[in-house]
């Protein structure tokens, strides 16, 4: 999810693009493991992939940019022709404007699995067509996981600032097995 949404920032692009490629490449994989059923884009255009990715892909860094709720964090991260989502998951992204070359902001997916979510949407009946809720119930004790960077975005695309985090599986299970 992370690698794919870094690789796409670039000026010009909707952060909100970026999000939905990340939610994307989340319903893929876990479409393959029997989490989801159905058309991808559908998955995601619908909300439903928000029961494992409720939160945003990230926001931008800097003075007044960060938790702007109490003063109107819409007026930072949106506008330009872009409005928030009412979309659950969708809605709680930060910054969905277009980026521009010198925005720096953190790019930050992750997969949850909440007990009272699953639960919730289930007796709900919410997206019953797209959700296997027996497959996220055999996960639920889980917990979750989200690695963040935080990016430059360029004249031409973007770049990771800082040093290198483990982001991929394989480099993951290094560390570990290393430990």
């Amino acid at each position: 999810m992370q690698t794919k949404a870094i690789a796409a920032l670039k000026p010009g692009l909707p952060y909100l693009a970026a999000h939905k490629l990340a939610a994307k490449v989340m319903v893929e994989s876990m479409s393959k493991l029997g989490f989801f059923n159905g058309n991808v884009d559908d998955i995601v255009e619908s909300g439903a992939y928000a029961i494992a990715f409720p939160h945003g892909l990230g926001h931008q860094i800097g003075l007044d940019v960060h938790d702007m709720e109490s003063l109107g964090e819409n007026l930072v991260g949106y506008g330009e022709g872009v409005e928030r989502s009412k979309l659950f998951g969708m809605g709680y992204l930060r910054l969905g404007k277009q980026l521009k070359a010198g925005m720096v902001i953190t790019v930050e997916p992750g997969i949850y699995f909440i007990p009272a979510l699953i639960a919730t949407w289930k007796a709900e009946g919410r997206h019953s067509d797209m959700i296997n809720y027996a497959k996220f119930e055999e996960y639920q004790d889980f917990g979750g996981i989200r690695i963040e960077d935080n990016v430059l975005i360029t004249e031409t695309g973007s770049h990771i600032l800082g040093p290198h985090i483990a982001r991929t599986a394989a480099e993951v299970e290094a560390i570990m097995a290393a430990s």
